[in-house]
């Protein structure tokens, strides 16, 4: 009788994440997160890609959190070669939540320059949560590519990406404040700005930049 109520709520959990009321799907998802169980896995990775709502996105997120990484890496890192956009974006995203390095060979260059900027913020946080020390130079050479790129939010989201892997950016960050477009020479000092002094804020920084490649003085601090 134990087995039958268990199958039971278990069904109910599953069909809970396909309800039409998205109350229902966050109930069914935390409901899941709070008992893992393997075979909630797939459900949950396959929800994540088509759920509409933020907030039960979040809470399927963190319900797969509850499993094991062994269990739940294998359908996140298949969900990476999605062409559903949402489907990329949230599994970087649950990736990152996890936090386990075996991931990190699937943050490829395509997913860090995604067409969509979802996606490109979602692999710019998972990769800098999964870079070996070793690799996050070589990291923050691909980041610097992004320079330029997007609105204030999603340029906000590559700069605090790129301050997070620490002093590597520095040359990175120099060079490309002197070179290229000015979208991206603009943003190179504003991420250092903004590195320098968090407090100023990144709209202040930016528009310190713009000043900045405007004059076409140096960037350095101290000028």
């Amino acid at each position: 009788m134990t087995m039958t109520t268990h199958d039971e709520d278990t069904t109910r959990a599953l069909q809970g994440l396909e309800d039409g009321r998205s109350s229902v799907r966050l109930r069914a998802a935390l409901a899941i997160g709070t008992a893992p169980d393997p075979r909630f896995v797939d459900k949950l990775v396959e929800r994540c890609a088509i759920e509409p709502e933020f907030s039960v996105r979040e809470m399927l997120t963190w319900a797969l959190t509850r499993h094991a990484p062994s269990l739940t890496l294998p359908g996140l890192l298949g969900e990476l070669r999605s062409e559903r956009a949402q489907a990329r974006s949230q599994a970087l995203h649950t990736l990152s939540k996890i936090g386990d390095r075996q991931a990190w060979p699937a943050i490829t260059r395509e997913l860090l320059s995604d067409a969509d900027d979802e996606v490109a913020r979602s692999a710019w946080r998972a990769a800098v949560v999964l870079v070996p020390e070793e690799e996050r130079a070589a990291l923050a050479e691909v980041l610097a590519t992004q320079l330029g790129r997007g609105g204030r939010e999603t340029q906000l989201s590559l700069s605090r990406a790129l301050i997070a892997l620490g002093e590597v950016i520095l040359p990175i960050l120099a060079a490309a404040s002197v070179r290229g477009a000015p979208g991206a020479r603009r943003h190179a000092i504003a991420t250092e700005r903004l590195r320098h002094d968090p407090d100023a804020g990144f709209g202040f920084a930016i528009e310190e930049a713009k000043r900045v490649v405007a004059l076409g003085t140096p960037s350095q601090e101290g000028q």
